[in-house]
């Protein structure tokens, strides 16, 4: 599906950012390339595939939505961003599970900061998405999920999945939202340095987890030490939560991200079956 035909299905009432942003997001972020051959590109035959605009208090802000093309009430889950956006990765992984028979929706979480698609390096992203609030983030998705009940999602088998940026954002939500089914957070930060907008992290919320969540982290990964991820094990045993951390042992970060260097298809593969084991375990499918 060409940009322009995505865009031709947006609401009268999109914003003219958003369609530009659609535009400039129909590819990889800069900041990714050069972008691996191993790159997975999944048809949209079936499917609706395109930018939706999601109202968010006084404003719209664009979203990615693949479903199937005929029918209604499917479950729906969140797709929350990397760092690097909304971009073709996340909207494949949007027409993945589409191709699966859910409503699939990435919201441009970062919209009031800035595109970050269109920064040349990660040095460039981090002062954005520094300034990305937690809160705004939580009352964004319920947002988005508010707005799959009125475009054929049953809100009664939502899930979400994230990955690294969304990872944390999977956890954090899953003790914000109890109408949550179940979530799956791809190597996410589980503990660090509480800020002003981003005040907790997944370990401080373990108590608070209301729907079980499965971790899928790397064992070499240099950002998400091994000793946080079975400080996070500790936590979710102390309080009792229905939650599971898989640690692949040849793993790094970004390991499911088949555009990077990082990709490694077996852990990617075993990690997409689990999330959909795990959905289906939990009522979301």
């Amino acid at each position: 599906m060409s940009p322009n035909a995505s865009n031709s299905r947006l609401p009268l009432g999109i914003r003219r950012r958003d369609l530009l942003l659609g535009t400039l997001a129909a590819g990889f972020a800069v900041a990714v390339r050069p972008i691996s051959a191993e790159t997975i590109t999944t048809s949209d035959a079936g499917l609706t595939a395109g930018f939706v605009s999601i109202p968010v208090g006084d404003r719209d802000i664009p979203a990615y939505r693949a479903m199937p093309s005929t029918g209604t009430g499917f479950p729906v889950v969140l797709v929350v961003q990397e760092i690097f956006g909304i971009h073709a990765y996340i909207q494949d992984v949007c027409r993945r599970l589409a191709q699966l028979g859910y409503l699939a929706i990435a919201p441009n979480l970062f919209e009031r900061q800035g595109d970050v698609t269109q920064l040349p390096n990660i040095d460039a992203i981090r002062p954005i998405v520094a300034q990305v609030p937690d809160a705004q983030v939580m009352s964004d998705l319920d947002a988005t999920a508010a707005w799959t009940a009125t475009a054929g999602g049953d809100l009664t088998r939502l899930g979400i999945t994230g990955f690294c940026w969304g990872g944390r954002i999977t956890w954090l939500y899953a003790a914000h939202n109890p109408q949550l089914k179940a979530g799956v957070a791809w190597y996410g930060r589980l503990v660090g340095t509480p800020t002003e907008l981003q005040p907790q992290f997944p370990v401080d919320v373990a108590a608070d987890i209301k729907a079980p969540v499965l971790g899928l982290y790397g064992a070499k990964d240099d950002g998400i030490p091994l000793d946080s991820v079975e400080q996070m094990k500790s936590a979710l045993k102390a309080a009792n939560a229905p939650s599971e951390i898989i640690a692949y042992p040849e793993a790094p970060h970004g390991f499911h991200a088949d555009y990077r260097p990082t990709y490694r298809p077996e852990a990617a593969a075993d990690g997409w079956r689990r999330m959909q084991d795990w959905f289906r375990q939990h009522g979301v499918i």
